[in-house]
């Protein structure tokens, strides 16, 4: 088990033709140790070399790698930083972060800046990144401990490669997942794919350090192993197992839970997940309080209103052209999607995908929302509406859905909830990791 903080290596940006930003302070180089540098920079790659130039310091190039290291708590931005990525709320934004910079440059003249900070003072950033900082703080804490600990498991695991099938073709099936390793140059990047890190933009520091210092060193563990503790959004009504959505091996703490006080059953069956997902049931993140959602959400997310049911429609060529973007197979003109495996949440893990050209069963559920959605679908938890014209050759697709994201572990919005009614971090974590204990490791 991990017994003292690490430093991380946060992947910041990547594949950038020009880095810029500003540095709020001085910064040395280990490159050049006489030089300070501040204000505002940029940065470009030429044959493998970076080219440097700051507003006070002047100039450096260096070779494939260059540090700035910060002194006296001074900070930087970088400009055009994306959020969200290949989500529906993508954007870009100029983000302001605490550490040391470092910026490795490669052989095709792209850039990657990397982010070395202390553990906890990155997770002060990525609670108020996944949640508000205005957030109840029993929310905070609960969010400190999981984000602090599916940490320590992907630095013990290293980078594996991501798991996967072979790839789709005619009349394949095409089965995948995606881990959250496949970085080469650094622990874990800033975005969704790994962890929100969206530097001190949005942090309130009297709330969000306070939540750090409060859970300092305090994991989730189960027997004697850190849990892999995952987390989403809005679960929907029910959370989903780890081996529907990853890799199939149980992880007893990543069960399936009613979010709510009173367990309302799993979705074992098709008419099972069309009573679901057309009903509303008393679960925690069923809340359509704006001012509390105003209060637990940060402001991009706040614009997803639909997040705990929803409902998409394509008419028939709208789906073709989405589904050859993303898989890059004609299916002709789509007759149905036919929900083949499903998880207890109400997630489709294998859907059937039936054309006048082919047909192909497509998972897990991350995969199935890219293919169906020109960003993602909310989540894989929905029923088809196959709406025929007369004639039954012309069809439009209506998809009654439910929850936002994989829906594994903690609900976001579901333990905001619990905490706005006065339940403790503790008692959050335990609901949603049964078998779980907190232990402080260091």
């Amino acid at each position: 088990m991990i017994t003292k903080e690490p430093r991380l290596r946060v992947g910041l940006m990547e594949g950038k033709s020009e880095i810029s930003g500003c540095l709020h302070g001085h910064f040395r180089s280990p490159q050049y140790p006489r030089q300070h540098f501040s204000g505002n920079f940029t940065i470009h790659s030429l044959g493998g070399e970076i080219l440097f130039n700051a507003g006070k310091g002047g100039g450096m190039i260096a070779r494939s790698s260059l540090s700035l290291l910060c002194e006296d708590q001074a900070t930087f931005s970088l400009q055009n930083v994306t959020i969200g990525n290949a989500f529906h709320w993508q954007r870009q934004e100029e983000q302001t972060f605490a550490g040391n910079l470092r910026i490795l440059a490669s052989g095709d003249n792209t850039l990657t800046a990397i982010n070395d900070i202390a553990l906890e003072d990155y997770l002060s950033s990525v609670i108020s990144s996944e949640m508000s900082a205005a957030a109840p703080m029993a929310l905070l804490e609960a969010h400190a401990i999981i984000s602090r600990s599916w940490l320590a498991v992907m630095l013990k695991r290293g980078q594996p490669p991501t798991g996967a099938s072979a790839p789709a073709s005619a009349g394949d099936e095409h089965i995948i997942w995606y881990g959250r390793e496949e970085h080469q140059f650094f622990d874990v990047c800033a975005d969704d794919h790994c962890q929100r890190y969206q530097g001190l933009t949005r942090s309130i520091p009297d709330r969000t350090e306070a939540a750090v210092n409060a859970t300092r060193g305090v994991f989730l563990v189960y027997g004697d192993a850190v849990c892999d503790a995952r987390y989403s959004k809005c679960c929907g009504g029910r959370t989903e197992t780890f081996e529907n959505t990853w890799e199939e091996i149980p992880h007893p703490y990543l069960s399936s839970v009613a979010d709510s006080a009173v367990d309302y059953g799993p979705v074992l069956d098709e008419e099972a997940a069309q009573r679901w997902l057309f009903s509303s049931p008393e679960a925690y993140c069923n809340i359509r309080d704006e001012k509390l959602l105003a209060e637990i959400l940060p402001s991009f997310d706040q614009e997803t209103k639909d997040f705990f049911r929803w409902e998409v429609a394509y008419d028939q060529e709208e789906l073709g052209e989405i589904l050859r973007e993303k898989s890059g197979i004609d299916f002709g003109r789509v007759l149905e999607l036919i929900p083949l495996e499903r998880g207890p949440s109400g997630r489709i893990t294998r859907l059937k995908i039936a054309g006048t050209k082919t047909s192909i069963v497509v998972g897990k559920e991350l995969e199935i929302r890219r293919w169906l959605s020109r960003s993602h679908l909310y989540s894989s938890a929905f029923v088809v509406e196959a709406q025929r014209d007369p004639s039954g050759t012309d069809c439009r697709f209506v998809l009654h859905g439910g929850g936002w994201g994989h829906g594994v572990g903690l609900c976001q919005i579901g333990a905001a909830v619990m905490a706005s009614r006065g339940s403790s971090a503790e008692t959050i974590l335990k609901h949603y990791f049964r078998g779980a204990s907190l232990k402080k490791l260091y």
